[in-house]
């Protein structure tokens, strides 16, 4: 039968005095057996257990020994369990050893070591979400608080002085202001022209009783074959100067009782009450747009160049007359130009040129395409 090992419990329990005691006793009578990495004893004296004076001086110097082992964490605080004794769990000596040596290893600073020198994993990604939304560091300055003691530097005071203009709360003078003379910018003369002048509309009103009076005493007759009035007939007519005609001709309702005749009118623009008194009679009011050049060819055609025979040949044929054409059929005249974006979505109740409904009427009519 295997003698169990001897406990440092055994030894110390009751002093030291009293374990030495027991544990000599126990030496002599065999009942214990001592490890020799633990309590090594002389040759002479572990092949002479039953000498006590012997085993107890033996004792002295190994009990010595395990106490600066305890002392100083060398030695195991855990009981020494013989090959045949269970563990706690149930698990056998050799598993509780090799527990000891990994906690050991964990423990102990060379271990500890190699963890620091680990390399780094690279910088933490991190994800932008509702707490963390912050500004960058240094993206806001802290505002300065004044009236908060001299030791502020903007106390009392607040830094605006004692009374004056510019110490009341809203006070202060004007960027331009002089000291009470005129201002730079009052003493310079008025140049230019308003922000919106290129944009505005300097239309000449022409009432539709005023047409119609034309019309009845032979005044007014149209220039082109399809019978249409424009503006170089109301002009070849005497009613209004070429020069006068900035933008375009505004027909009005005024009058509207005295129309009678069946009249074409192509104008810049017209009123709901000029359109029905012309419409009513049988007639069509057409509404184009015309920019300063398409006005200058409009008005004055004869100041481009006349086309060669040979284009109006393939235009309109051999043998063609050219005094049987319109006027602005012989000349090279510009190409219209495009009309603003602001204007594109006119309605059918202004009768613009580009409307479906107004070209599909015009058609109707056989009236010169635009």
């Amino acid at each position: 039968m295997a003698l169990p090992f001897l406990r440092p419990s055994t030894i110390f329990g009751g002093g030291m005095r009293g374990g030495m005691r027991r544990a000599a006793s126990a030496i002599a009578s065999k009942k214990l057996m001592l490890p020799s990495h633990h309590l090594p004893l002389p040759h002479h004296v572990a092949s002479k257990p039953s000498s006590r004076a012997a085993a107890l001086s033996a004792l002295n110097f190994s009990l010595a020994q395990l106490a600066v082992q305890t002392t100083t964490g060398t030695a195991n605080a855990d009981h020494c369990y013989s090959p045949q004794r269970r563990g706690r769990g149930g698990q056998n000596l050799h598993q509780h050893q090799q527990q000891q040596q990994q906690r050991a290893l964990s423990s102990s600073p060379s271990s500890q070591l190699s963890c620091q020198r680990q390399p780094p994993l690279g910088e933490p990604i991190t994800y932008l979400s509702l707490n963390n939304l912050r500004d960058n560091p240094g993206a806001v300055k802290k505002k300065r608080r004044v009236g908060r003691g001299i030791g502020s530097s903007k106390g009392k005071t607040c830094g605006r002085g004692h009374k004056g203009q510019k110490s009341r709360a809203g006070g202060g003078v004007h960027p331009t202001f002089e000291g009470g003379q005129t201002k730079f910018y009052k003493r310079m003369p008025k140049i230019g022209k308003m922000k919106n002048a290129e944009f505005k509309l300097n239309l000449i009103p022409l009432n539709v009783g005023r047409v119609q009076d034309y019309v009845t005493m032979g005044r007014l007759r149209p220039e082109r074959k399809d019978g249409v009035i424009t503006m170089r007939d109301f002009v070849n007519a005497g009613m209004f100067p070429s020069s006068s005609i900035k933008t375009g001709v505004k027909l009005l309702g005024d009058g509207r009782e005295y129309v009678k005749d069946k009249l074409l009118i192509e104008v810049s623009f017209a009123s709901a009450s000029a359109i029905d008194a012309i419409e009513s009679k049988g007639g069509m009011v057409t509404t184009v747009h015309y920019n300063r050049l398409a006005l200058r060819a409009l008005l004055k055609p004869h100041k481009f160049p006349s086309k060669p025979e040979v284009m109006l040949t393939r235009e309109y044929g051999d043998g063609v007359d050219a005094s049987e054409l319109d006027v602005h059929d012989t000349h090279l005249l510009p190409r219209r130009a495009p009309l603003p974006s602001t204007c594109l979505t006119i309605p059918i109740i202004r009768r613009g040129y580009l409307n479906p409904k107004v070209q599909l009427e015009r058609k109707k009519r056989g009236l010169k395409d635009l």
